[in-house]
């Protein structure tokens, strides 16, 4: 089946290793995007992935189209206008001091872009899944627009709809966030969030739900995940469950829910090599898992060892092949030399 994503691929700039902005005297630099490292995901697990967003025609935004077509991306629809690609400045944590995010994407070419400038139905052609999530609308009132003609588009023409609900407070208001990405998600089929973004963006009361540690217990996570349903019909839900313990570790478990039976992933425990696009790479096991025709648990324990096996890889993408996340998910995770 033919994903196609939607959003917006950066130039990331970053201190070598886990330096501070103030000491570097070099930047690292690779591209990497919310919807743009699903695509990638998907495509290193062998399935058909295009990623669909708007690029300057220079060589920083062909470099950028490079990056995604070495992974096996299809950019055929990634529209080439505007003058300058967005950036962002990361500074990786370590330990007790957090990482540090950066935008310069004011003005960028899909900044600038505006709806009528993607032709959805000519885009869709031949696709059976459509994935954004909730930094694409945000980019702009014109990419709101643009998404909510999307998914409608999607709809009409019978795609699979996912979107992961993430929410950048430096991008938008909560305000903002809840009177866009509320109307859509009558046309969602798989919501990816965590609880923290379901209160607040889609304002589902969890206030009463047993919790274990920072998280919801089982139970908790299941019926927040039912209240979902509830109030936005929403067939598939996938919880994310993050406890970080510091900057350099964190655990993690993901729950899936369906049809009221919900699936819950084993607990992983990462020592964080880079935590950005770990979130992508669990939207990308779910979708696949779902793809594949995987069962309702192995496509949980498939999405959090994607996820768990990320922290260990620099760089936005998620740069791993179907194997190798089976063999996590089966419970490899000793870190022994493979020779």
């Amino acid at each position: 089946m033919r994903t196609v994503t939607f959003g917006e691929i950066m130039l990331r700039l970053s201190p070598p290793a886990h330096g501070r902005f103030v000491q570097a005297k070099s930047l690292d630099v690779c591209y990497g995007g919310g919807e743009a490292n699903v695509a990638v995901g998907l495509a290193q697990f062998g399935l058909e992935a295009a990623f669909v967003t708007a690029l300057p025609a220079h060589e920083m935004g062909q470099a950028a189209v490079n990056a995604l077509r070495g992974f096996g991306v299809d950019t055929r629809s990634i529209l080439r206008q505007g003058d300058r690609i967005g950036i962002y400045f990361i500074e990786n944590g370590a330990s007790e001091r957090a990482s540090k995010v950066i935008y310069d994407r004011a003005g960028s070419a899909i900044a600038k872009a505006k709806a009528s400038d993607f032709d959805w139905e000519s885009i869709f052609q031949g696709a059976g899944w459509f994935h954004l999530s909730g930094i694409t609308p945000a980019i702009s009132p014109e990419m709101a627009a643009a998404s909510l003609e999307a998914v409608r588009t999607a709809k009409g023409m019978g795609l699979t709809v996912s979107c992961d609900l993430n929410y950048r407070s430096k991008m938008w208001t909560v305000e903002e966030a809840k009177a866009v990405m509320q109307p859509l998600m009558g046309y969602v089929d798989l919501l990816i969030a965590n609880e923290e973004h379901i209160r607040t963006i889609l304002e589902i009361d969890t206030s009463d739900l047993p919790r274990e540690d920072t998280n919801l217990t089982p139970a908790g996570a299941s019926e927040a995940a039912r209240r979902v349903n509830a109030r936005y019909h929403i067939p598939m839900v996938a919880l994310t469950q993050r406890r970080s313990l510091s900057a350099s570790d964190n655990r993690f478990k993901g729950v899936l829910w369906k049809d009221g039976e919900a699936a819950f992933s084993a607990q992983h425990t990462m020592h964080i090599v880079d935590r950005v696009g770990s979130g992508d790479a669990f939207a990308a096991g779910i979708i696949a898992g779902i793809q594949k025709g995987f069962s309702l648990q192995q496509t949980v324990d498939f999405a959090a060892a994607a996820c768990a096996f990320k922290h260990s890889v620099e760089g936005d993408f998620p740069a791993a092949s179907e194997a190798e996340i089976l063999a996590l998910a089966g419970g490899d995770g000793s870190g022994s030399v493979q020779r």
